[in-house]
């Protein structure tokens, strides 16, 4: 059996150790706002539910081990003390997953991965509308666990709203888990879903993704493509070129043509088999 002494390898070391052990951990996407009532929305899984009276929830926005800064999260929780918890399902997974991508202070997280946002009732940040659950908080205290990298912080948050899409209820009110399809975090780029266990998704991308906000409104809106295909347009640093686009098209869009319908459906399949680049090949293709 390897035994460690936490004190005798790097703090990145154990973290992934940690993650890897303590899995499958469910998901809190926390969306914020800050002094200027800008939203933050991203997710944590250094989460849980610690009471039920009163209603008590806690996350964890920990210190970046590179750098050891702090996230917008955080910063945000300290100085309006409010928070709305949003549960992620197998649905919005992919969305999720974009929207915890460091972008800069400022910057609209619901947008640049393709949420709704929608208003709450007893709390100022934004509620994300397709997430089956959500929980408005206020945040009774913030605990730091330490100043260096790697440090935990607390957020102990009091629920004072819930909000649960009755589609998500059997018929004697209680939520059913496998219509929930909630999602959980595992160690590395695994993640475990209800139904099926365990499924990978690759990690945003350390450079800035294009987000869901950039891509055509006719891809957008496609009745064919999901969230979650959103999700992984998203999450590119740039779309291909006209050059390899047109290379591309040389090869297929006679098995296709230009029908839009044919297109959507054509890029999905690259997309189950998380080809992104080409999928956005195919939908630029003229």
């Amino acid at each position: 059996m390897l035994s460690i002494n936490p004190k005798d390898i790097p703090t990145v070391k154990l973290h992934s150790y940690l993650l890897s052990a303590v899995a499958p951990r469910p998901i809190a996407l926390a969306s914020t706002v800050d002094v200027d009532g800008k939203p933050n929305v991203s997710p944590f899984s250094f989460f849980n539910v610690f009471s039920a009276n009163p209603p008590i929830l806690i996350f964890s926005p920990a210190r970046r081990v590179k750098g050891n800064t702090t996230k917008h999260t955080l910063e945000n929780a300290k100085a309006t003390k409010e928070v709305v918890i949003n549960m992620v399902n197998y649905d919005i997974v992919q969305q999720m997953s974009l929207s915890s991508t460091e972008y800069p202070a400022g910057v609209n997280e619901f947008e640049k991965a393709g949420f709704t946002m929608l208003p709450s009732e007893k709390v100022t940040p934004f509620r994300v509308a397709e997430s089956p659950i959500q929980l408005e908080c206020k945040i009774n205290e913030i605990i730091e666990l330490g100043s260096e990298g790697g440090a935990g912080n607390l957020i102990i948050c009091e629920v004072v709203k819930l909000h649960i899409k009755e589609e998500f209820l059997n018929d004697e009110g209680v939520i059913d888990q496998q219509k929930l399809d909630l999602v959980a975090r595992a160690g590395g780029s695994l993640y475990s879903r209800a139904k099926e266990g365990f499924f990978k998704i690759p990690k945003p991308l350390s450079t800035l993704g294009i987000g869901v906000d950039t891509i055509p409104s006719e891809i957008r809106n496609s009745t064919v493509l999901t969230g979650n295909d959103l999700g992984m347009l998203g999450n590119i640093e740039a779309i291909p070129s006209k050059i390899d686009v047109d290379k591309f098209a040389k090869e297929h869009l006679q098995k296709i043509g230009n029908n839009t319908l044919k297109k959507h459906t054509f890029a999905k399949a690259f997309l189950e088999k998380n080809d992104v680049i080409s999928a956005w090949k195919v939908l630029l293709m003229k």
